[in-house]
């Protein structure tokens, strides 16, 4: 486990999880959106990101968690020798959206850039999670069953699943 690409719906727990698993492991952790956006919310040119994004992938270690983009993920599923898919329920995901937002209120969403709107975040994050389930879900599902053989495979559907996963982790 040195390249560790976490990845799934919105509002899944992907960057809590990622941030576990950095100071359980000491591997170096990048959060996507904090490359991909601007504080304040605002998005960076596409090449720009891609080539941070480009640059990351050339390095020995690493946990990257989110998407980024479209013409980045598969590459960067390809390049990464363990994936974490976080692959709950839809209805686990609008819930845990919704309680980012109202935790908003107080505490600044977990690797998100400073100053972003915690409302317009979660109004993108309603649409991407019913997005990502009809489009998205169906080719990670069929990526990682593919993956199994030549990877590190870690298919997370529940959160029983998580806790597993980070005992396993403890246990190595």
């Amino acid at each position: 486990m040195q390249k560790v690409a976490v990845f799934g719906n919105a509002g899944g727990g992907k960057s809590t999880l990622s941030k576990n698993l950095a100071a359980m492991t000491g591997l170096p952790l990048i959060p996507l959106d904090l490359i991909q956006y601007k504080p304040g919310g605002v998005e960076v040119p596409h090449e720009e990101y891609k080539k941070a994004h480009d640059e990351i992938l050339q390095q020995d270690r690493w946990i990257v968690d989110g998407f980024g983009s479209l013409d980045t993920v598969w590459e960067r599923l390809d390049r990464a020798d363990t994936l974490i898919y976080v692959d709950m329920s839809p209805l686990r995901h609008y819930w845990w959206v919704t309680k980012r937002f109202f935790q908003g209120f107080f505490v600044s969403p977990t690797s998100w850039p400073k100053g972003s709107s915690v409302l317009r975040g979660t109004i993108k994050s309603y649409y991407i999670v019913g997005l990502c389930h009809k489009k998205l879900t169906p080719r990670y599902r069929a990526y990682v069953e593919a993956a199994k053989d030549t990877k590190q495979v870690y298919h997370l559907r529940s959160i029983k699943d998580i806790e597993q996963f980070y005992q396993s982790v403890n246990r190595k």
